[in-house]
């Protein structure tokens, strides 16, 4: 979010071991067209967020193998760009009653909303082994007892940063968030770009208040935010100030309200992809993205990661991260081949191939084996490390209040907003529901 976006591939002729893995996808179920009749041609339609880097590559292979090992099916997968899938494309195509078959389905508030209006099929009796892989990363995606969707990559937040522009301004890896202002005051005065941010899309700039309100407000603080919707705690507001004094020592990219995050050269990918500024601070899937934005298409050998720095003596868990995963569901209405093609999606098969295109961790484990990215190999690690792991909060919240917190961002980082207003943007909402 995204929350979301990613990228890996290491590309195998396995047509024959697609049809014997599918195999079984195909036994019962025959031909329908959407009404799970024999004898007609089905065409899936699967919309998902990979628009650059290797990951578009492996979808489109999935997909071809996937109508190779079953006939009378077609796969109809197209990729758009994140934010617009999910705060447009998406809500739209339910609302109206015309969703694709498959498509990406973040757990959490936002999912819940589309279960509680009849959206999304429940998966629970139709691929419980696949369901059963992903183990605990699977909790997000599941409502009262059922499961509406199946994470195929899940990660934690940090800062994707350039060594060799770190070794020229002669700066190590912060540890707290006192430090990262040296660190970009050190890299001002050797006349670098600190930090790129897409603003423009929005919710990477959301994200810097999520940061400081993980590391101001503490776990049993966001629990009660996530279950009841309270806002009580002066941390809240307290995170907003802690943004407003670091937007203060200008940190980012002339610009920047109007960069986007991940599309072309110009964006906070691009600016990291080119060297033309130091760190961006993005979610695990952004090796793939970088790379799909380089000259030749490849990850830069300067890129590295490291977590998000505690704040001393802040409330939170200073081991605590953001995070989250990317899954795909099924409309309700979807043929039943639906949920044979995110069966296959979540293969140990697909998975491996996914982890070594770079463009993610995958949730089945015994797929982690694969990922050849050191740095994903990293947030990997990283991730296994963090006592406290917070999805990111607007999909937590849900649409109505996370995107009523991320228009209060939004306008804090343009001048036009203060600490407060954000926290009663979020109140006002969640008084709505």
């Amino acid at each position: 979010m995204n929350k979301r976006g990613m990228a890996r591939i290491a590309t195998v002729g396995i047509a024959a071991l697609a049809v014997g893995v599918l195999a079984g996808c195909t036994a019962d179920n025959g031909g329908n067209g959407g009404d799970g009749g024999d004898g007609e041609n089905v065409t899936l339609t699967w919309w998902h967020n990979a628009t650059s880097g290797p990951l578009p590559a492996v979808w489109e292979e999935v997909a071809q193998e996937f109508e190779d090992a079953n006939p009378g099916v077609t796969v109809e997968q197209t990729g758009y760009q994140n934010e617009e899938l999910q705060r447009t494309l998406i809500p739209n195509a339910l609302a109206a009653g015309d969703p694709p078959d498959l498509f990406q389905v973040w757990g959490g508030g936002e999912m819940r909303d589309q279960v509680a209006n009849g959206y999304l099929m429940d998966l629970s009796d139709a691929i419980p082994e696949t369901i059963e892989a992903v183990g605990s990363t699977a909790t997000s995606w599941q409502v009262d007892g059922g499961t509406y969707g199946v994470p195929f990559t899940f990660g934690i937040e940090g800062f994707w940063y350039n060594t060799d522009l770190f070794e020229q301004a002669g700066v190590e890896v912060p540890t707290t968030f006192d430090e990262l202002v040296d660190v970009v005051a050190d890299l001002k005065a050797a006349d670098i770009t600190p930090i790129a941010v897409g603003a423009g899309d929005n919710w990477p700039a959301a994200h810097w208040w999520y940061q400081f309100a993980l590391k101001s407000c503490s776990p049993e603080t966001f629990e009660t935010a996530v279950s009841e919707f309270d806002f009580s705690d002066p941390c809240w507001v307290e995170a907003g100030e802690q943004l407003q004094d670091f937007l203060g020592v200008e940190p980012f990219q002339d610009g920047f309200l109007g960069t986007v995050a991940q599309q072309g050269a110009g964006s906070s990918a691009g600016l990291i992809a080119n060297g033309d500024a130091a760190m961006e601070l993005m979610g695990h899937w952004n090796p793939g993205v970088i790379g799909g934005l380089t000259a030749d298409e490849t990850v830069p050998e300067f890129l590295s990661w490291f977590p998000v720095p505690a704040i001393e003596g802040g409330a939170g868990d200073p081991t605590a991260a953001l995070g989250g995963g990317d899954g795909f569901g099924c409309a309700a209405d979807a043929p039943p081949q639906c949920a044979d093609l995110l069966e296959y999606i979540m293969s140990e098969d697909v998975q491996e191939r996914f982890a070594a295109s770079g463009a993610g961790i995958p949730t089945v484990e015994a797929a982690r084996a694969s990922i050849g990215d050191p740095n994903l190999q990293t947030v990997a690690e990283g991730l296994s490390q963090a006592s406290f792991v917070v999805q990111w909060l607007d999909t937590s919240f849900g649409t109505t209040v996370g995107s009523a917190m991320n228009e209060g961002i939004v306008n804090l980082f343009a001048g036009n907003g203060t600490p407060e207003d954000i926290v009663k943007r979020m109140e006002d909402a969640a008084a709505t529901l």
